[in-house]
């Protein structure tokens, strides 16, 4: 298993367009993406295809040329504007000898950088070890490798049977915590309706000013920057017009991946 890329590192992108409508916009939010992620775009590799190739997600010719440009560029990963197929990705870091990552693991890294809330990061976290769940195939990742490895292995367990028992215990035990987590914010849910405070949401797409917009009504400091899921986290502030209460929420996208809901509050 290859190492998580780090930031400023550097990328090939790879973009494809499955229709004879080639939307740029759809380019566009996809290097904001990278962008937001801190990552160094390379070089751009686009193409069209009627449907998405079963080993490569890409046709062959197009795959070799991925990999070319990866040597070429000395790039250390290649970010797909697309969701991968497990065997998709692994066929992929076979042949382009680099780390290979889908749209989803795209945003739900930038999502790990943006958490503040400890509740934010546990639901991160959640999302990110069910997405490598997936991804779970002999000799293909090494949790016990990551966590130290001594004592962790089971009698007469695989290294693969280690990996998905160390994955299902975290996960269980985030969740655990995040129920606990929940229950507290219903709490104080409780007490805003029991106190009769109305209270209004700002929704609306990622780095539409949302943040910006909540800071000038409320005097409040929540930090605001002109990049994609800049503030994942949902704030609430008490302002004095008529007891009403304001929260702002993560933001939409074009392609959300299904985990998002819970994460941004109103994402």
């Amino acid at each position: 298993m290859f190492d998580r890329y780090d930031a400023g590192e550097q990328a090939v992108l790879v973009h494809i367009y499955f229709s004879q409508d080639k939307d740029m916009e759809d380019l566009q939010e996809f290097e904001s993406l990278v962008s937001s992620a801190g990552v160094e775009a390379m070089q751009v590799i686009t193409g069209s295809r009627k449907a998405p190739h079963p080993k490569y997600f890409v046709g062959e010719g197009k795959a070799v040329e991925i990999a070319e440009a990866v040597k070429a560029s000395n790039a250390a990963v290649v970010l797909f504007d697309h969701a991968l197929s497990p065997a998709q990705e692994r066929n992929l870091e076979r042949l382009c000898e680099c780390r290979v990552i889908d749209r989803t693991g795209l945003i739900l890294d930038i999502f790990a950088q943006r958490a503040r809330t400890h509740e934010g990061k546990l639901q991160v976290e959640l999302a990110q070890l069910r997405h490598l769940a997936t991804r779970l195939v002999r000799g293909w990742t090494h949790l016990e490798r990551q966590k130290g490895g001594i004592g962790l292995r089971g009698p007469g367990e695989t290294q693969l049977e280690t990996d998905r028992r160390l994955l299902r215990n975290r996960i269980v035990q985030i969740q655990s915590r995040l129920e606990k987590v929940e229950k507290q914010r219903e709490q104080g849910r409780q007490s805003r309706i029991k106190a009769d405070v109305p209270t209004v949401s700002l929704v609306g797409y990622t780095n539409a000013g949302k943040s910006t917009l909540f800071n000038q009504i409320t005097e409040a400091r929540v930090y605001a920057a002109d990049q994609l899921f800049a503030t994942l986290d949902p704030t609430l502030r008490r302002i004095d017009v008529a007891d009403v209460g304001r929260n702002r929420t993560g933001g939409y996208r074009r392609v959300y991946p299904s985990f998002t809901a819970r994460s941004g509050g109103g994402v």
